[in-house]
């Protein structure tokens, strides 16, 4: 059993996974995602500066979303993060898209290549191959 104080408001939780937040804040987070993604959708140019002020949320939480791919702009909006690969502007993930097919084309190429195949151990000579005895006459 994992307990936590919650980053939310410091009570004592029983911790699963995700978020360090307690059932009560981590409901409420969800609550303020969905009113978010509202205003994102009815306002497509809105800027992450006015997302944080009309709700409270912090510019952190805004960015921790996009790049979840829970919350994404609209294609032709000034709001964008840097992708972790390259640092070209995005609008969702992690990622551009080279940057992923980059990392595809990587894990591609480890799962399929093939072990080198282990070669037979040659004998050098036909002696090597008889049987050996000790020598009755010799003192060991």
């Amino acid at each position: 059993m994992d307990v936590r104080n919650c980053k939310g408001c410091g009570k004592l939780f029983n911790y699963i996974q995700g978020p360090p937040l307690c059932p009560t804040c981590a409901r409420a987070l969800d609550a303020k995602f969905e009113e978010v993604k509202e205003y994102v959708y009815d306002h497509p140019r809105v800027d992450i500066q006015e997302v944080s002020e009309v709700f409270d949320v912090s510019v952190a939480q805004i960015k921790q979303w996009i790049r979840e791919e829970r919350l994404s702009f609209a294609e032709d909006s000034m709001i964008g993060i840097d992708c972790e690969g390259c640092g070209v502007s995005i609008k969702t993930g992690r990622f551009c898209k080279q940057c992923k097919d980059k990392l595809a084309r990587g894990f591609k190429d480890l799962y399929h290549k093939s072990e080198p195949k282990p070669q037979p151990k040659r004998v050098d000579s036909k002696d090597s191959a008889r049987m050996r005895f000790l020598d009755q006459d010799r003192n060991l």
